[in-house]
């Protein structure tokens, strides 16, 4: 269960990374031309989903219900 709880919060972080690169990106223009700004926000999206199915999984699962 610890490595589920660390998966999620290394998802959950590099989530809050890509948010962070995409707002820089948005307010000081391309730092890196090959990459739309939105796929920054695509790829946090994807990492927070995953984030938060580990998390209710462990919640379900301590509460013993499946």
């Amino acid at each position: 269960m610890k490595t589920l709880n660390l998966i999620a919060l290394i998802s959950a972080g590099a989530g809050i990374l890509l948010i962070l690169a995409g707002i820089i990106q948005l307010f000081s223009g391309r730092f890196m031309p090959s990459i739309e700004i939105i796929n920054y926000f695509h790829a946090a999206n994807s990492l927070f989903l995953i984030a938060i199915v580990i998390f209710v999984h462990s919640i379900k699962e301590k509460s013993g219900k499946e």
